[in-house]
């Protein structure tokens, strides 16, 4: 497991600071039979994957520019360093920060969302920041003590405690000046010119580039300025269109790379600000907020501890120690970047930004955009098998031009050899020969597809940008975009993501008595109002404020308690008034395994209550007497049945059952001392029932066609909720998730402590049947994640709390939830749903299947081009001695197939076609079937065409007789180059949709694929028409024009004609793959 629970309910998840456990990579060996240890590209999911395997790919890997390809994958060398370099951050932090600080003062190498402010000292306040960063950076406590506590403290910064400082625009810029912003200097993201460096350091360009200056040298001396530049100049030329294009590309990706990370960093979170709770960003907090800290939440700032109860929080990030600190006012300091592990309080910011460890090492390490996903690593593979291929055929051709050559059988248009030994010329062969060896290595630029891996990022990022926008999703990790698409199973929340989560008492039962309307204290005794007022307030996170001008009343906290809270404001309770009454003595939050919490007051009259709150029938388990409508107590035996029934009746309308509860307790009996306290276990027998109510929260509009969606595309949804069983039961029949009541039984519908009570082996047969776990604690759902995952599924799970961690982990997919999610939650994600919808966990679902299919297209139309260019350049050169396509020719191809073709298939609509079909496995080939069928129909088809052309092209254009052999030879072959272009665009066409007979479907509204398919029509015609100098092309008469158009557009009905040709189910790689296993396993059994 990635994370254990105590009893207390804290979730260490400092385990998931040291990696991956060795159980979870026997994990993913369990479900993964068809995995082949001996194929470094063979890896079914790289979340969480150890180092040796992702370097082992690395290694595999045929790379002729590094820099590029592996741009958008993790750079493990870097992460190595970024860890060593935290390390020494956290023990030097001051003389670093100190360095540091000079450093921005002489340089402008950093920037800023915001100007990062030069502090100044005093000024407004009675305390400088020197003394302030001093004080909270090395946990002073006798000087904060020296400084009278927190609230001499909160003097000097002029803070109320209880209402925080004024949203006044002026006090805000004060403290921005006097203690700076809570923003930190970032290092600049790399220049467009460095993009250019990286993207002409492929090596096979390089080559190019000397190729073409050794060309342009010779066509100088032998055929003078004029004339002779043309050679190696166009090379040159599209040499840098290349590297242009590329660049700009990927510096496109860059920026939208920024976009993304900026997006993770700006945490929306909650302070006091005037006396109301107000939303702001991160980057907004100033030193004097009053910050209430809840568990999950991470801390956005240093300060000093105001209030807490059993708070404590997980400081491994900073400390790099595997433990949780409990802060009291023993130990009231808190660091930036920590995170809540359990308990909730309020803090007093005391140092933002840069004068923040967390802070300082924000702005010493660069955020690294890599992060390769399991398809980036398999299209390496296949970009690695197809460049040695690529390269071999190069080597074939250069081989046997060079041969030709020089054996006296490669001759000019016109009938001369080109090389006579004795006669030709040194500078003659070695320009020839340069001519050559151009060839082979343009050969080698078309078949090493290098942007073959990057199209997943550019498919991902430009998808993003383009559709997803009006989706309210956050990406943290890209790979979950394409593994999305491959999900079977989603084990979603109900609170909240499948129901609206905008919570109302619609029922309250107080004694055996229903209160209708359940607002309605004038049928209730005065002291029951009292403790339920009491108890209500003070066992609560939320808070209300109630605005001088008599203006509503604004209440927050989570939606259970803002809805407990409005209820009893609306019973008469006065919020502030009790709390003021009455004193907190210990606080037991509530537990998302005990499903309960607790406080105990103590009144102004010495008197001790203790009050609990939480799931209806396990607070009613511990009470032994309940409270009438009179304010009788009365005893519990008897009536038991009569509560239990009430709270299976609501259960059984949809809604959410509380139960609160109250005991007295003797004042003697409460611990004295602060630390005796904090130990203090509440007692939770013989409490007296107050209250039963229940809480409706009605299903999101649209759930039900959503969830049916995901039932139509292969993907089963379970609901997972600690909510009574009976709830959720109705739930999930309202929301589709169970088709009927006859047919809920167990195991179908099952209790979490049914769940883990199983075996191993029983749990993971269990779990294939689950639809509905209720009442399950965090712990339940990591179970059920395993067993399912064990089981060949790809798990999503859904989840809000930071005890959701360990599952979210733990999953090929985990979709945190944005309004209720905690930042422990998201940060253990994959991706955040911000509307907390669940609607848009089936558009991730569709834009992953999108993605997938999208790569797909992009495969077979590269792989067409590959195939064609390579087959017509080989078998030319090896019966002639020559080459139809020359060195320019083929850089325009490579451009047209690589970052135009990846640009233009990648920005595909998602169809709902898409949602009709099974998920993609973990072992589906990358390559279909039916990829194969339209790829090699379509290479087929150009190849034979074009060859024919080629050899037979003079006689079937009427051009044999020509008394120019020179120019008809290179009519024939521009009318090859345009009719191979064309039959490309058109072919672009066919690839959006490769098992639909209608290609054109939707078209018009890809309004990008128009434009780029359009953009390159007339670049080629600009490239025949004008540009013949470079590209070694004459003009094309109009009826050359329409045969060239022609030769193209047949592809259209031959691939109408392919898709009625059927393929087998099998994979055709595993007609290929399997032998070599099996000679591999008797090889190894022998």
């Amino acid at each position: 497991m990635t994370g254990t629970s105590s009893g207390n309910g804290l979730v260490r998840l400092n385990d998931l600071e040291a990696g991956r456990s060795k159980d979870n990579d026997d994990l993913d060996n369990h479900f993964d039979p068809d995995a082949d240890p001996s194929d470094p590209f063979d890896i079914s999911q790289t979340k969480n994957a150890p180092p040796e395997t992702l370097k082992r790919w690395r290694q595999a890997a045929l790379v002729l520019n590094a820099s590029r390809r592996f741009r958008y994958t993790l750079d493990l060398k870097k992460e190595g360093e970024k860890e060593q370099r935290k390390r020494m951050i956290r023990a030097h932090a001051q003389v670093i920060r100190a360095a540091l600080l000079f450093k921005l003062a002489g340089e402008n190498e950093f920037v800023s969302d915001a100007p990062v402010a030069s502090p100044v000292d005093g000024g407004d306040y009675a305390i400088g920041l020197e003394q302030l960063a001093s004080m909270t950076r090395d946990h002073k406590l006798p000087v904060l003590e020296q400084y009278g506590g927190v609230k001499g403290l909160s003097g000097m910064l002029r803070t109320n405690l209880e209402k925080g400082i004024n949203e006044d625009e002026a006090d805000l810029s004060n403290r921005r000046n006097a203690f700076g912003s809570n923003t930190y200097p970032r290092k600049k993201g790399r220049s467009f010119w460095m993009f250019l460096w990286e993207a002409w350091q492929d090596l096979t360009l390089i080559i190019l580039i000397i190729a073409a200056a050794v060309s342009l040298g010779l066509g100088i001396k032998t055929e003078g300025l004029k004339e002779g530049w043309y050679d190696g100049g166009s090379i040159f030329f599209a040499v840098f269109i290349v590297i242009l294009v590329t660049a700009t590309s990927d510096y496109r990706q860059s920026l939208q790379f920024q976009n993304l990370n900026e997006e993770k960093r700006n945490i929306q979170l909650e302070v006091i600000r005037g006396g109301r709770t107000v939303r702001v960003s991160i980057y907004d907090l100033v030193v004097g907020d009053v910050v209430p800290l809840n568990i999950g939440d991470q801390v956005p700032a240093d300060g000093v501890l105001i209030t807490g109860h059993s708070l404590a929080i997980d400081e491994s990030s900073m400390t790099g120690e595997s433990k949780i600190v409990h802060k009291n006012k023993k130990e009231p300091f808190l660091m930036s970047g920590c995170k809540v592990a359990d308990g909730f309080g309020t803090m007093l910011v005391t140092g933002v930004g840069i004068n923040t460890e967390w802070g300082l090492l924000m702005a010493s390490i660069s955020e690294d955009n890599g992060e390769e996903t399991p398809l980036q690593v398999r299209l390496n593979g296949v970009a690695t098998f197809i460049g040695v291929v690529g390269l071999s055929v190069a080597v074939f051709v250069l081989a046997v031009l060079l041969a030709r050559y020089f054996t006296g059988n490669t001759e000019d248009p016109d009938g001369t050899t080109q090389f006579i030994k004795g006669r030709t010329s040194f500078d003659d062969a070695f320009n020839d020969v340069v001519k050559i060896f151009t060839i082979a290595v343009t050969i080698v630029v078309v078949a090493v597809p290098e942007g073959l891996p990057l199209a997943v990022t550019l498919t991902v990022l430009v998808y993003y940008h383009l559709y997803l926008r009006g989706i309210d999703l956050q990406v943290r990790r890209l790979s979950a975009c394409e593994t999305m698409g491959s999900a079977t199973t989603i084990c979603s929340d109900k609170t909240g993501t499948l129901t609206l989560n905008e919570m109302t008492v619609v029922e309250a039962i107080v004694g055996k008595k229903k209160i209708n309307p359940p607002v309605d204290s004038s049928l209730l005794h005065p002291s029951v109002v009292s403790l339920l007022s009491e108890g209500v307030a003070q066992n609560s996170t939320g808070n209300v404020f109630v605005p001088k001008d008599g203006g509503n009343v604004e209440i927050s906290g989570s939606p259970t308690e803002k809805a407990i809270l409005s209820w009893a404001i609306k019973l008469g309770m006065e919020f502030d008034a009790i709390r003021s009454e009455s004193t907190i003595l210990h606080v037991f939050p509530f537990n998302s395994e005990k499903k309960r919490g607790g406080v105990a007051v103590l009144q102004s009259d010495s008197e001790v209550h203790i009050h609990w709150k939480g799931a209806a029938e396990m607070v009613l388990a511990a009470c032994s007497g309940y409270l009438d409508s009179n304010g009788c107590l009365q005893s519990m035996n008897e009536d038991k049945e009569f509560f239990e029934a009430a709270i299976d009746e609501m259960a059984a309308s949809s809604l959410r059952c509380v139960s609160l509860a109250y005991r007295s307790y003797e004042q003697e009996k409460v611990p004295s001392d602060e630390e005796s306290c904090n130990d203090w276990v509440l007692p939770e027998d013989n409490l007296v029932l107050l209250a039963i109510v229940g809480i409706k929260d009605p299903c999101r509009q649209g759930v039900k066609d959503a969830v049916k969606i995901c039932m139509d595309a292969g993907v089963k949804v379970r609901m997972v909720t600690g909510d009574n069983i009976r709830t959720a039961k109705a739930i999930a029949l309202e929301c589709g998730i169970l088709s009927s009541a006859q047919d809920v039984t167990e195991p179908t519908i099952i209790e979490g402590r049914v769940f883990r009570d199983l075996s191993e082996k029983e749990r993971e047969q269990m779990a294939q049947k689950i639809t509905v776990m209720g009442r399950s604690s965090p712990n339940d759902k990591l179970l059920l994640v395993q067993a399912l995952r064990k089981g060949g599924d790809v798990v999503a799970v859904t989840g809000d709390g930071t005890n959701d961690a360990p599952a979210l982990h733990e999953a090929d997919i985990g979709l945190s939830m944005g309004i209720l999610g905690t930042e422990v939650a998201k940060e253990s994600s994959d991706i955040i749903i911000l509307d907390d919808d669940f609607a848009s966990v089936v558009k991730v679902v569709r834009w992953g299947r999108s993605v997938y299919a999208n790569i797909q297209k992009f495969i077979q139309f590269q792989l067409t081009v590959n195939v064609a260019a390579l087959v017509i350049n080989v078998v030319a050169a090896v019966s002639s001695g020559d080459v139809p396509l020359n060195s320019v020719q083929l850089l325009w191809v490579n451009l047209i197939m690589d970052t135009l073709g990846a640009l233009a298939l990648a920005t595909e609509p998602p169809t709902d076609n898409l949602m009709h079909r099974t998920p993609v496995g973990r072992r589906e080939p990358l390559i279909t079937n039916i990829m194969w069928r339209n790829l090699l129909i379509q290479a087929l088809y150009q190849v034979t065409v074009l060859l024919v052309l080629n050899f037979s092209g003079l006689t079937i254009l009427g051009l044999k007789d020509d008394g120019d052999k020179a120019h008809a030879h290179e009519v024939k072959n521009s009318l090859i180059f345009n009719a191979f272009v064309m039959c490309q665009i058109f072919n672009e066409f066919n690839a959006r949709k490769p098992e639909e007979i209608n290609c054109f479907k939707g078209v018009t509204k890809n309004y990008l694929f128009m434009g780029i398919v359009g953009f390159t029509l007339i670049l080629q015609i600009i490239i025949i028409e004008f540009l013949g100098k470079f590209t070694s092309t004459v003009r094309l008469d109009w009826q050359l024009w329409l045969v060239s158009v022609g030769i193209g557009i047949i592809s259209w009905p031959l691939a109408i004609v392919g898709k009625l040709i059927p393929v087998p189910k099998t994979p055709a790689s595993a007609f290929f793959v399997k032998p070599f296993r099996q000679c591999r396993r008797a090889r190894d059994d022998a």
